[in-house]
């Protein structure tokens, strides 16, 4: 299995103005931000001028995430602090810029994209399956923690996807059992649970039977399991076999790119800002 380092695709620019002039296309309201999700400061300025410029932002959707690809002793120290700091500490910059308007109001929904890898190790992801966990734990703390604030009116979904199709951070994984998930469907079910406020949802939803497997059997079973639902990892094709200093561009809500727009779309009713 072969991962594109840091997938470097410099596309973002051209995608979010595609975006905007769909939405528009279609007679909806729609703008386009960029931002620095490795940079804390970056985050809380673009934040600002969302909300100077928006109004206050009552739906986040927090899913930006890169990879690296290497085995863990093969992986460059940047690269796992990029990881990090794009997949995990974005989430508490986006939260504490977003959070303060939505429990004033009352009104809000956080949104988690996290990923099955959160859940189960697997080769030559140690950083970002590392990454993927603190996320799944970050929006189970933070619910419990607006539960014991008593704000009843801010909701958290923390969505766990298999490997999805199309994105190009995973196009070379494979498996016999599981096959890629379509982004349309994944969407979808992101959109189902913000309208019920789920809390959690795995993809595809049979693996809820699956991962309390984990923790029942003998753990050369669950590393069997993995292995079967994720390919054995494969030595890096040689173009992928140095990795690059990361770029700057990241995005705040995005489709899984490490350099990506920010697309804000006001849907009709309630005036939300995803």
């Amino acid at each position: 299995m072969k991962y594109p380092v840091h997938y470097k695709k410099k596309v973002n620019a051209r995608r979010l103005e595609d975006t905007v002039k769909l939405v528009k296309g279609i007679g909806g309201k729609c703008y386009g931000y960029t931002v620095d999700l490795s940079n804390r400061e970056d985050i809380y300025r673009v934040a600002k001028k969302v909300e100077e410029e928006l109004g206050r932002v009552n739906l986040l959707i927090n899913n930006a995430g890169v990879v690296s690809g290497h085995y863990l002793l093969d992986t460059p120290d940047h690269l796992i602090q990029r990881t990090f700091e794009v997949n995990i500490l974005a989430h508490f910059w986006t939260v504490k810029a977003f959070l303060p308007a939505m429990i004033e109001q009352n009104d809000g929904h956080i949104v988690t994209i996290a990923s099955m890898a959160g859940h189960v190790g697997v080769a030559k992801l140690v950083d970002y399956c590392s990454s993927k966990a603190a996320a799944c734990g970050f929006d189970e703390a933070l619910r419990v923690e607006l539960e014991t604030q008593g704000i009843k009116g801010v909701h958290t979904s923390l969505i766990c996807p298999y490997f999805i199709r199309s994105t190009g951070m995973f196009e070379e994984v494979n498996s016999r059992f599981v096959p890629q998930l379509s982004p349309n469907d994944v969407a979808d079910r992101v959109v189902l649970a913000i309208r019920t406020n789920e809390p959690f949802a795995l993809l595809p939803g049979y693996f809820r039977a699956l991962l309390p497997l984990k923790w029942l059997v003998p753990w050369q079973c669950t590393s069997d399991l993995i292995r079967g639902l994720v390919p054995d990892a494969a030595p890096l094709s040689p173009a992928h076999s140095t990795p690059t200093a990361p770029t700057t561009k990241e995005p705040l809500s995005s489709t899984k790119r490490e350099s990506a727009p920010m697309t804000l779309v006001p849907p009709a009713r309630h005036d939300r800002h995803v």
